[in-house]
């Protein structure tokens, strides 16, 4: 069959044009890959294969392993949402954490996970994942500042303990338990915490 038979696949970087739609391609690929193998186990042959291009194409653009997988979670909205004021301190921890766990339902988010925790990354890839899943200290200060003008705060609870609670029980559900961290589940978590921290 020849290469211009219509039943021929063709690959994203077979001719043109290229750039954006091969890089999107790759990047979605290795963010699928990951989310299924983790960061030990990414391959930029099945990778290349997913996207449906060259490995060279892959190569080209990133040249090792930790620089493609900083590419995918660098095109991720992954940071917390600004910090809105919806009047009271569980709206807006509902809405500080909202946008995380609809990512981490995703299986983009998914992969984003497994890289934070992973052994086999690199220690910028790792800490990249954290920040990315962690948010914005400003943003949370500003959600605890609120709470506190507000008389809503304990003053000995710590504001970085709860996020590390909020995103440690997000993981827990998406790599763990393997199911939506979205929905009732979250409402159930945003009010164990809430009761934790609130002076009443």
């Amino acid at each position: 069959m020849s290469s211009g038979d219509p039943g021929t696949p063709r690959r994203r970087d077979a001719g043109r044009p290229r750039g954006a739609a091969v890089v999107a391609a790759i990047l979605t690929a290795v963010r699928a890959e990951l989310a299924e193998t983790g960061f030990e186990g990414l391959s930029v042959d099945r990778v290349a294969r997913r996207a449906e291009v060259n490995k060279t194409s892959v190569y080209r653009r990133w040249p090792t392993k930790e620089a493609l997988v900083a590419a995918a979670m660098d095109g991720l909205r992954t940071d917390f949402a600004d910090s809105p004021d919806t009047g009271s301190l569980r709206g807006d921890l509902h809405a500080l954490v909202t946008p995380i766990a609809e990512l981490l339902s995703q299986a983009g988010g998914t992969a984003l996970a497994r890289a934070a925790i992973s052994s086999g990354a690199a220690s910028d890839i790792a800490a990249l994942a954290a920040h990315r899943l962690s948010g914005q200290t400003t943003q949370v200060l500003t959600l605890v500042e609120r709470a506190r003008e507000r008389g809503e705060w304990r003053e000995d609870a710590d504001p970085q303990q709860v996020v590390f609670t909020l995103v440690g029980a997000l993981l827990h559900r998406v790599l763990l338990e393997h199911d939506d961290p979205t929905g009732p589940w979250l409402d159930s978590l945003i009010d164990l915490v809430h009761r934790g921290v609130a002076t009443s």
